[in-house]
């Protein structure tokens, strides 16, 4: 165990989150998500919510400002601009650790094609539909000392 760091994320989620520079990109995805054959490394949080997981990764993860989209999730097939319940709670989480960020989404298929190039999937348990998100890190600034 280790101070200030939420015990979702274990070993090889935080050497994953360490490892990955500025413009990276993270997913987390739902049960229903087809992490396995995608490509990237997939790690397993069976019995933990997307939620949870949002809220543990952003404790240590910033989100990349110099970008229009740095949190994106996939949007409702065959009606894009629908606004699943999860969404807002992802809103919840992205404004608590980064203000000035919004969630927005995109076309399932684009969501999968980018969710390929991404440094690791972790698929949570999570039951509610559209639970998916991809991070992008951004950056920590040297303090002023």
């Amino acid at each position: 165990m280790l101070k200030n760091i939420p015990p979702l994320l274990g070993p090889q989620l935080l050497s994953t989150l360490r490892a990955m520079g500025h413009g990276d990109e993270i997913v987390i995805a739902d049960a229903n998500f087809p992490a396995e054959f995608l490509g990237p490394l997939t790690m397993r949080a069976d019995g933990i919510s997307a939620t949870d997981m949002l809220e543990a990764v952003l404790t240590v993860m910033p989100l990349d400002e110099f970008v229009d989209e740095a949190a994106i999730g996939m949007a409702v097939v065959g009606n894009p601009d629908a606004r699943e319940p999860i969404y807002d709670a992802f809103q919840d989480i992205i404004t608590r650790h980064e203000p000035k960020m919004s969630f927005t989404t995109i076309e399932r298929f684009a969501f999968y094609d980018r969710a390929r190039k991404a440094a690791a999937v972790i698929q949570t348990g999570e039951s509610r539909l559209y639970a998916n998100i991809i991070l992008k890190k951004g950056i920590i600034r040297p303090s002023a000392a």
